[in-house]
């Protein structure tokens, strides 16, 4: 059975040229380029030929690039610098809505002496400026918002928060692994002192990420123990990721304005199919100002998990905004922030397309989703009610 891939949030296919371009420096290159000798040193060109171009696709300059082992550690490294940096301040803005990599940080550090804000969104996802405004302060040492949010794909006002929390004189940093390669990412014109993205998001290879650190911005590392990184970032560089990194990032940037021109509408199509077809189907978050490739459909009184275990049946691969899969009833914490009712929130699928997907993959699901969710609610325990109204 073929398989119809829209969980490109989770991960991507990594291109086969860059496969290729990472290729030798499993066998034929695999010296340690922080060696003396040639045969690894000489790895030492292609991680700064890497970097240029991993620079290049959020137009930073390639010294405020600092490898890691992914967007997770990337995150991590921009907080606790943040914070570590700055000891005497001890308050710190997240969202309510990030990705468990930003929020279990800031959870942690609210039982290490740091009062925080989760600052909420309205029912379209969309970032609640005005409470923020009443959050920040002159102790506010670090505020963290990301860039497009992985489940609803819903974009935030990056550029506006950055400002305001540079009057405040508060860092700033935003996770943009869901954004960069997806759309336009542009750290002077968005003024952002720290950014986290990652390779396997944008069709490169997993394991590997990067950090941006605007020149100037105070940076303590997070990872010691070696010079590596200009003493940034301790650990053997990854000489095949970094390499497959900067290269699906030339890609990426080449090919940006194409894959919105492509991805968008693929996405409309299945969406408008789906919530046309489908009755009890609701459209979750900003359907303007969002990923060109993300839509997260809520299918009322039914459970998400058991939507995917059909689709699965129908070799299609999506995921669920539904956190059963950890054993826990409760629905994805970015759809209670929303408000979003039980009855629909846990019947929440998110379907993520890359410039892999096509018309017949989109019509496939058109073809099967239907009749999945029919015969679900004849024997889901959840129950509409006759009022027509939804319960909380």
């Amino acid at each position: 059975m073929k398989v119809i891939y829209f969980d490109n949030n989770a991960t991507t296919q990594t291109l086969p040229e860059v496969v290729e371009k990472m290729l030798p420096y499993f066998s034929e290159k695999y010296g340690n380029a922080s060696s003396i000798h040639r045969f690894g040193g000489s790895n030492k060109k292609v991680i700064e030929e890497a970097r240029g171009q991993v620079a290049a696709l959020i137009n930073a300059n390639p010294a405020e690039i600092i490898f890691t082992a992914g967007g997770t550690e990337a995150d991590s490294t921009a907080i606790y610098s943040a914070v570590n940096s700055y000891p005497a301040k001890k308050h710190i803005i997240t969202s309510a809505v990030e990705h468990p990599a930003v929020l279990e940080v800031f959870k942690k550090l609210s039982t290490q002496g740091y009062r925080v804000d989760f600052i909420g969104v309205d029912k379209d996802g969309r970032f609640d400026m005005e409470s923020f405004n009443k959050a920040i302060d002159a102790q506010t040492a670090l505020v963290s918002i990301m860039w497009a949010n992985s489940e609803t794909g819903t974009i935030f006002p990056i550029k506006e928060v950055a400002e305001i929390s540079h009057k405040h004189g508060a860092l700033f940093h935003t996770d943009a692994v869901q954004a960069v390669g997806k759309v336009e990412v542009d750290v002077k014109d968005f003024d952002v002192d720290m950014l986290s993205f990652s390779s396997h998001k944008f069709h490169g290879p997993k394991g590997v990420g990067a950090l941006y650190v605007k020149a100037g911005v105070r940076f303590l590392p997070y990872m010691i123990g070696g010079h590596q990184e200009r003493s940034r970032r301790a650990g053997t560089e990854n000489v095949p990721g970094i390499v497959g990194f900067g290269e699906a990032a030339k890609i990426a940037k080449a090919t940006l304005n194409q894959y919105k021109e492509n991805v968008a509408p693929l996405r409309d199509i299945l969406e408008n199919g789906l919530l046309t077809a489908i009755e009890d189907a609701k459209l979750n978050g900003d359907k303007t100002n969002r990923l060109p490739n993300t839509t997260n459909i809520s299918f009322g009184y039914v459970e998400g998990e058991s939507i995917l275990m059909m689709l699965d049946a129908n070799g299609i691969c999506a995921s669920s905004g539904s956190a059963c899969t950890s054993g826990s009833l409760e629905p994805s914490h970015v759809l209670r922030a929303m408000g979003v009712s039980f009855q629909f929130s846990h019947g929440s699928i998110r379907f993520s397309l890359s410039k892999f997907n096509t018309k017949s993959e989109v019509d496939l699901i058109l073809s099967v989703m239907p009749a999945i969710i029919k015969r679900l609610r004849e024997i889901s325990p959840f129950h509409k009610p006759l009022c027509g109204c939804e319960t909380k």
